[in-house]
């Protein structure tokens, strides 16, 4: 095994060390999610964290990390007597993102346990993780449901295996950390609020910081070893630290001041719930202990709220987590009472939170605050006003007059405020990534037949398992109550789920968009239906096309905080090249067929249907949409055209796409009934 890098040595980053060495001494407190783009040292000061772990005692051979002195009576390796047993370090066990649900909760036999009535069972991960660090790097990219499943264990502090009636039970305590580049897609909120602290990580803009960044990872690449012993003692220092924090914590008290300063400040950023109280009382009284007090003070419960609070109070996927430390200094000051701490900042031996000196003496500072944006940051749903703008030269403006010559590109627009829309759904049935839009085989869902296993059996189908065994009975020698079961008898149950597609968004940037009161209405209903794929799982992209050419404004991804920010930047002028978008739209979706064949697309186009640019727009922007219809790829055209008189150019679209039309306002659940019965229907007859 190779030797990590010292946590101690890791350059900055204070509220990251400070964070995960609170759930160190407490892992009570729920974890520590690391927010923060690629390069930040996010994963290597996790990894370091093992190493600072005291060892922890363990019954001999348990594959469940009993303790010794008060196994667990439901240990499925038990019962143990109590008494001695054997000292090895702490675990750090990483989940994969492509781990199964086997993989991390464990596997029952059941062929054995429906013929021979044994609980034979192998442990997952969770198991191999209880009394150490659960890591899950890219926590994002996991299945929502494995999220779920190790969320629930860490919360309850047990995991629990049921297959077809036969149950396992073993302990789960153990410190989790989970890290994600938000670049890649957010987690949905009750995600986010289930994980007890939160850090924002970036690269310091100090050169000097920089530099011994650069100086350090140097010299432990060219010797590892040799490396760590330098920061043996600082180690030591800080291993010691935390075994003494532990001992102190059960002694912190937490005064009625600090708690009612904890309970005014959560209902003062109005989060959901009472968890957020609760975890801020765990890590001020985890702060207290550190900083080797028993006593609460207001400066804790600040430093909690800065770790516990920023992402409870992000609503939905395009706002940015964050805390306004002014109002949450007023909320102190206000329910401070009589403490003797006055509630601004941090404590006296913190140091100075804008001090840029790489020495990492005193991993205990709260200094480097995550970034912050303030209480309501990151989306405006103002639709703008309307000022004199004009469609670029070259475009009819909404009253059918030509522009004035030297009209030319013009600025963005805020979109109008998002609604809820009318689900749109990929026709037939897919494969792919579990999502909650379209219907699917999957691994979870309603079970709609049987068939053989391929692989390990994971989904038992009983009553076609007991209907494949019986006629063979006899000639097998049964004489007991016992179903003698062998391996050809098994089946697999057949499930039916939802699906997460590849939405697809091609918008007309073009200068018959440009009137500002249309495009503010048109960014509001595309965000609607990023706000939609966000809730169902999906990737996006967005293609647009202005001028005379399209352009991939955003490769398909999972990040569709990152679509609602290229779309609230784009901007509009020029002639509508139609065929170019559709044919940049459909290279998109050939690529992306390599990468990913099994995630099926629903391509949603937005236009007023026109085709101005380049030789034969008219021909050539139906031949292209023709490519679509051939390909089978499901489409809806969202109509934009306004006005007394209308061309029905975007219904010709969709015909010629194999798709359905809707107008802005059949786009909204409350006026679209329906509207997924005509997408299925014309994709069929297109087909």
């Amino acid at each position: 095994m190779s030797t990590p890098f010292p946590f101690t040595a890791v350059v900055g980053q204070d509220d990251l060390r400070l964070a995960l060495l609170l759930n160190a001494v407490s892992p009570a407190v729920g974890g520590v999610l690391v927010r923060g783009e690629k390069g930040t040292a996010k994963s290597t000061a996790v990894r370091a964290l093992s190493a600072l772990m005291p060892e922890v005692d363990v019954v001999a051979g348990c594959r469940f990390s009993c303790a010794p002195a008060a196994p667990d009576p439901a240990c499925p390796d038990g019962p143990h007597e109590v008494g001695p047993g054997v000292q090895r370090p702490a675990r750090m066990v990483e989940l994969p993102v492509g781990a199964s649900e086997d993989r991390l909760v464990g596997a029952l036999d059941i062929e054995r346990a429906l013929a021979e009535g044994v609980k034979a069972f192998e442990p997952g991960l969770l198991a191999d993780a209880h009394r150490g660090i659960l890591y899950v790097d890219e926590v994002n990219l996991l299945h929502d449901h494995l999220v779920d499943l190790l969320l629930d264990a860490a919360a309850m502090g047990a995991s629990y295996v049921e297959r077809e009636g036969v149950s396992v039970r073993h302990a789960a305590r153990f410190l989790l950390v989970g890290t994600m580049n938000p670049e890649e897609g957010e987690l949905r909120p009750q995600l986010l609020d289930r994980f007890g602290l939160t850090v924002e990580v970036a690269a310091s803009r100090e050169p000097d910081q920089r530099v011994e960044v650069v100086r350090r990872r140097l010299a432990y690449d060219d010797d590892p070893d040799g490396f760590a012993a330098r920061w043996a003692d600082e180690e030591t220092a800080v291993r010691a630290r935390i075994v003494a924090a532990r001992k102190l914590l059960p002694s912190v008290v937490l005064g009625d001041g600090p708690l009612r300063q904890i309970a005014a400040t959560c209902a003062a950023f109005e989060v959901d719930g009472m968890r957020a109280d609760i975890v801020m009382a765990r890590t001020a009284t985890t702060l207290a202990a550190w900083a080797g007090r028993t006593e609460v003070l207001a400066e804790d419960v600040r430093q909690a709220a800065l770790l516990a609070l920023p992402h409870r109070r992000r609503r939905n996927p395009f706002d940015a987590p964050g805390l306004d430390e002014d109002k949450l200094d007023e909320t102190l000051e206000e329910f401070g009472g009589g403490d003797s701490s006055n509630g601004s900042g941090g404590s006296d031996d913190s140091g100075d939170s804008g001090d840029e000196d790489p020495d990492p003496d005193g991993p205990d500072g709260g200094g480097g605050q995550p970034p912050q944006e303030g209480p309501d940051g990151g989306n405006d749903d103002s639709s703008g006003e309307s000022s004199g703008e004009v469609p670029a030269q070259g475009e009819p403006s909404e009253s059918g007059q030509a522009p004035s010559p030297g009209a030319g590109e013009q600025a963005p627009v805020r979109a109008a405020e998002p609604f809820r829309t009318k689900v749109l759904s990929v026709p037939g049935l897919g494969e792919g990534a579990a999502g909650r839009r379209s219907r699917a085989r999957t691994e979870h869902g309603r079970t709609t037949g049987a068939r053989r296993p391929q692989g390990a059996l994971t989904k038992l189908h009983l009553a076609a398992t007991v209907q494949a065994a019986a006629p063979h009975q006899r000639a097998r020698g049964r004489s007991g109550p016992g179903l003698v079961v062998r391996r050809d008898d098994l089946r697999q149950a057949t499930r039916e789920g939802r699906e997460g597609n590849l939405v697809l968004f091609v918008v007309d940037a073009s200068g018959s968009m440009a009137a500002r009161q249309r495009m503010s209405a048109v960014k509001g209903a595309v965000l609607s239906l990023l706000l939609d794929a966000y809730q169902r799982r999906d990737k996006v992209g967005l293609v647009t096309f202005r001028g005379s050419t399209g352009e991939v404004a955003l490769p398909p991804t999972s990040s569709v905080d990152a679509a609602a920010v290229r779309l609230e930047s784009l901007p509009t002028g020029g002639r509508t090249p139609l065929a170019a978008g559709l044919l940049r739209a459909h290279d998109v979706l050939r690529v992306e067929r390599l990468r990913d064949p099994a995630r099926r697309a629903l391509v949603v186009v937005v236009t007023d249907g026109r085709a101005t640019g380049g030789p034969e727009p008219v021909a050539l922007s139906g031949r292209a949409a023709r490519l679509f219809a051939a390909d089978g790829v499901a489409s809806v055209v969202v109509d934009c055209e306004s006005g007394p008189v209308r061309l029905g150019l975007a219904a010709q679209l969709a015909g010629e796409l194999g798709g359905t039309a809707v107008t802005l306002d059949e786009l909204r659940a409350d006026s679209i009934a329906g509207l997924v019965r005509d997408v299925q229907g014309n994709s069929r007859r297109a087909a």
